[in-house]
């Protein structure tokens, strides 16, 4: 387009009726003309496939802005919610539990559990830990707080057997295993999103 623009100015530069600021300025008007022109075309709203109105691009200065509020409006997701809320709830004290014997100071390395202690680790982790019958072995004399054998740094929950042996076991397998058995159809989604790791 420019260069139609020169080819028709050419006789007139022969004759010297326009001057270099001339077709500078023609030249510039017909740029300004086209790129009103694409920026019109791009704040005209787009629409999608369905009808529903494309959200405008984001300039490279301002922040995306992040609307969650259509999950609230999913049906699935407020089940979900509300599911993850109960499951919280019904976990969060045995946990908050486990976790002041075992980084508090009421327990020292080595200690049993006061009877109260022992029986609620008892009925709500360890009854559930996949492995809770080789953990008791011959039979559960009582439950302590110690260090791990192998990670010095960690203390844990042991077994200590009618036999005198004792056995180490997570508190989060016994979880983790409590939430299969009592939330089988959510119980993988609530552990990948609230367990560090997930157990095998």
């Amino acid at each position: 387009m420019t260069s139609l623009l020169l080819l028709r100015t050419l006789p007139l530069l022969r004759n010297g009726f326009l001057n270099q600021f001339s077709i500078a300025s023609s030249a510039g008007v017909l740029l300004s003309r086209r790129r009103r022109l694409l920026c019109s075309l791009a704040d005209k709203p787009q629409f999608r496939e369905d009808g529903s109105p494309v959200p405008p691009a984001m300039n490279s200065t301002t922040a995306p802005v992040v609307d969650d509020n259509w999950r609230y409006e999913d049906p699935d997701y407020r089940k979900w919610k509300n599911l993850e809320a109960e499951i919280l709830a019904d976990i969060e004290p045995i946990a908050l539990l486990a976790k002041d014997i075992l980084h508090s100071d009421r327990y020292l390395d080595g200690e049993r559990l006061d009877f109260e202690d022992e029986k609620i680790i008892m009925e709500k982790l360890l009854a559930f830990h996949p492995y809770a019958k080789d953990k008791i072995g011959c039979g559960l004399d009582f439950i302590m707080v110690d260090r791990h054998p192998q990670f010095r740094h960690s203390r844990c929950l042991f077994v200590v057997r009618t036999d005198g042996g004792w056995i180490d076991f997570s508190y989060q397998k016994c979880l983790r295993a409590y939430v299969r058995d009592r939330y089988p159809s959510h119980a993988e989604r609530f552990i990948r999103e609230h367990f560090k790791r997930a157990s095998s």
